[in-house]
Order: C-alpha cells, then structure tokens, then sequence
C-alpha cells in the first residue's frame, strides 16, 4: 500500500498529526502552504492535492470537514473495490469517520487512529458492525471468489436473520460475531490449489467461497515498469506513472528521459544510457527485476509508440532467462507526441489516422515506402515520427515526394517540435512548403487526409479532419432520428 497522506489546514492541527504518525510511521504531513509551517510537505490547492493522492492510491486522512473531502473526491469514485481508505478526523480530534475505502481496511486503519485519540470510531458499516467481519473484503491471504451482487445478497440475509454454515477453517470467520449454525446460507473455504471450474458451479447468492492464495514473494522476484511520462510536460504526466515513479528503486533509461522526471530520483539509484542501446537497457532492467527490485524503464511519449516496451518484450521473446519469468511486467501508457501536438493546433487526427517512423535504423526504407504510398492511398492522416536528423537527410523530401501522388501540394500539415518541453512550437504549414530545414528528431509532423481542414477562428488558426465526410447529410440524419 502507498504511504498514508495526512492532510491539514492549520498549524493547530500538526499535534493530532503527529499523534497519527505514532500509529501509522510511514505517515506523511501535507500542509496548506498559506497556514502551515511545520508540515512534512505543502500544497497549495486542497481539492487538487487530495484528488491527485487519491488517483495514485494513498490512503487519506483528513483533519478537517467531511464535507470538503467528499467534494473533492466525488468525481473518482468509480470503483469501490479500487478505492484507497479516506478518513475524516474533527479538528479537535473528538471523530473519526471513515468515508471511503471499506473493501481496503478503512475501518480498520479508523479504530487504530480513534484508539490512538482516545474515542469511538464512528463506523457506519452495518455488517462490520453486527458482524465485526468484512464479508466482501477478505484480510490478505484469501480471495472471495464470488461476484459483488452474490456477495451483497448474502450479506444482506444475514442482517435479516438467516444463519450460515461454515465449510473449511479461516480463523477470521470462526472468530467473527457471525450467526454460525446449520443453515442452507454456506461459506466455505478452500485452497489456493482447487481450479475454478472446479467449484464455479457453487457460487451463487447463498453460497460464498474464499481461496487461500499464495503470497506474492512465492511467485514474484521483482517489477519492472515501462512508462510514458507523456512529451514532457508534468502535467501530461498520468497518476499512475507518478505513483509507480514515486516506488521505485531503480531508474533505467535514455539520460535526456530520465531528466524529465529527476524530481522523482532523488536517493534512487540510476542507470543512464545512451539512445541507441534498448536492448541492452531492457536486458538490463530485466536482470536488476530479478534482484527483488522495483525497476522503471522511462520513456517519452508512450512506451508502446516507438518507445520502450516494444524492445522488453523483443528480448523476452528472443532470449532465454529462467529468472525473469518470476517478473511482475507492466506497461503504463503516456500522451505520445502526436496527441500533443494536435490537441495543441485542434483535432487533425479526429478521424482515421496512423503512424509511421521515417527512421530506417531497425527497417529498410523499402518497408517505409510501402507503407507511406498505402496510408497515402487510403487517405489516412498520417503522424510521421523521427521525420530527420543529422545523418538522415534525404528520407523527408522522399516521403514528400510520395504523398504528393496522392494529396493536394495545399493539405494542411502540423510541425509539433519539442512538445511539453521549453522551446516547444506548433506551426501550420502545406505539404508543399514542408522541406527538411522545418524539421528535426524533436519534431512530429500531421499530414492531413484529403478531408482535413484549416480554421480560421477569430484571431486563431485550427485544423481538423471532420468525423463524416457529409456534414450536412449527418445533421439532417440526425434531425430525423430526434423528431
């Protein structure tokens, strides 16, 4: 679990913070930067810093109103099984309320704190109350099997007034205030060696099974994270790349990459490389996994577009180590530099499009051909990627030469250099004008389909590609359908 944010208004309530940090040691002080001085980190804005904590997965205990927590947080609850505990204290330390997080041990970590202060929990969870269990959130080491809905129905007999027969032996069942007699309602409990479709058939609303598993150091020697910090910008950065970048041990990347995020390196050890060593970065990273470590391969962009990710999964495929089949792998995807540089001009991708890299380091020209005359003939627009650099000069105007087979030398095309990044520039050109000069390796160019259009909008300019090819067709279609 990630560490626990503790958040407060005022420097009256760093003493009921610190108290919480004796029960909880991995505790972290966030203080409003304007009324704290003592505070172990500041913010500025309340809603902000508590939605961001609560979309990486720290647990949240707020020294203030209920009220604002709810707020703040009311636009990400979707999943209630996903959700981090939120804890709501009165700033004199007389409640504690826990608000969210119940499947995640909120009532639990709401007794801890409330016996620390000296006061009643405020628990409001009917079963956890009669029951002193959680039927739906099981303690670590055993799985429910069954669906939300089943388990919800069996729960809610039992606050009824139907009695349950336990099958197997699970020491927090036994025991629980759970009305245990022979009765048609069952739990049972097995073990993590039984095969699903050996028992699928008895899951059902009345009957509720939980698996012993395994735990996680049996089969899992490390992780290892390929991520996209998006073109640069730390606001395009997602919560889910800053959470697995703040639990890192070890950073592997381009060093021009690992840059992009230095402010999450400090105390981490690092392993930069040049650009052109992938599979000898990815090797790497694979092997320091293996070591129990949690290892962050940094790329620009997304790491599944021209990134990273590709080449981990190139050297799984073509070499052998017994030792990194034990790897907990996950790729988390970022903005790429395509994205940024259209949402930054309007919507040139707004209808079919594609990608293609001018780069013929790893493919032969010929393969980059092919594809430019057939995404040109099928009237994509087109993301060129790795459009020029020192060495490669001629391939622009070759694949320039080739679209202009089959686009007006007047379709709009967007040059997005160094997006998210200082320097960054977003200019609108025609196919006509585009030479090499206008380009380098920072810059991604949007060719437009045939349908792609520019906008004059007030003092601005825009380009599009229209989602149907008959806007007026579509209005009148949908004027019928609404009458």
């Amino acid at each position: 679990m990630k560490s626990h944010a503790v958040i407060i208004l005022g420097e009256k309530s760093i003493a009921i913070a610190r108290q919480i940090q004796t029960v909880i040691p991995d505790a972290v002080i966030y203080g409003l930067a304007s009324r704290t001085q003592t505070a172990d980190c500041q913010y500025d804005k309340f809603s902000e810093t508590v939605s961001e904590l609560f979309s990486q997965g720290h647990p949240i205990i707020g020294i203030c109103a209920a009220g604002i927590l709810i707020r703040s947080l009311a636009p990400l609850l979707l999943d209630k099984r996903a959700e981090p505990p939120v804890i709501a204290i009165a700033e004199d330390g007389s409640a504690v309320v826990p608000l969210l997080g119940g499947l995640n041990g909120a009532n639990d970590l709401a007794r801890a704190i409330a016996k620390e202060l000296q006061v009643q929990a405020a628990i409001t969870t009917t079963g956890d109350l009669r029951f002193q269990t959680t039927l739906l959130a099981p303690p670590s080491g055993y799985r429910l099997l069954n669906n939300d809905q089943q388990a919800k129905t069996f729960l809610a007999d039992l606050l009824a007034g139907k009695s349950v027969q336990l099958i197997g032996d699970a020491p927090w069942l036994s025991e629980s205030n759970l009305p245990f007699a022979d009765a048609t309602h069952r739990i049972e409990v097995i073990s993590d060696k039984i095969a699903l479709e050996a028992i699928a058939s008895k899951l059902s609303s009345t009957y509720l099974i939980y698996q012993t598993e395994q735990t996680q150091d049996q089969s899992i020697t490390g992780k290892l994270s390929i991520i996209g910090t998006g073109p640069g910008a730390a606001k395009w950065m997602s919560p889910e790349v800053k959470a697995i970048l703040e639990d890192a041990t070890d950073f592997v990347g381009y060093k021009t990459y690992i840059n992009l995020v230095k402010e999450f390196t400090k105390g981490k050890t690092i392993h930069a490389s040049d650009n052109r060593v992938e599979l000898d970065r990815a090797r790497l990273a694979l092997n320091l996994a293996t070591e129990g470590k949690s290892v962050v391969i940094v790329s620009s962009g997304d790491p599944g577009i021209y990134g990273m990710a590709a080449a981990v999964f190139e050297v799984l495929d073509h070499e052998s180590n017994s030792k990194w089949n034990q790897i907990d792998i996950h790729v988390a995807p970022g903005i790429s530099a395509a994205q940024a540089a259209a949402a930054a001009i309007g919507a040139p991708i707004g209808h079919d499009f594609c990608t293609i890299s001018l780069s013929d380091i790893l493919k032969p020209w010929e393969v980059i051909e092919q594809r430019l005359t057939a995404a040109a003939q099928a009237d994509f627009a087109i993301a060129i990627y790795n459009p020029i650099s020192s060495q490669r000069k001629w391939q622009l105007p070759a694949a320039k030469e080739i679209l202009l087979k089959w686009r007006s030398p007047g379709t709009p095309v967007i040059l997005g250099c160094k997006m998210g990044r200082k320097g960054e520039n977003v200019r609108v050109i025609t196919l006509a004008e585009l030479v090499p000069d206008l380009a380098d390796m920072q810059t991604v160019i949007i060719v437009g389909s045939s349908k792609t259009k520019t906008l004059a909008w007030g003092d601005r300019l825009r380009v599009y590609t229209p989602r149907t090819y008959n806007y007026n067709a579509l209005r009148s279609n949908l004027n019928q359908e609404n009458f």
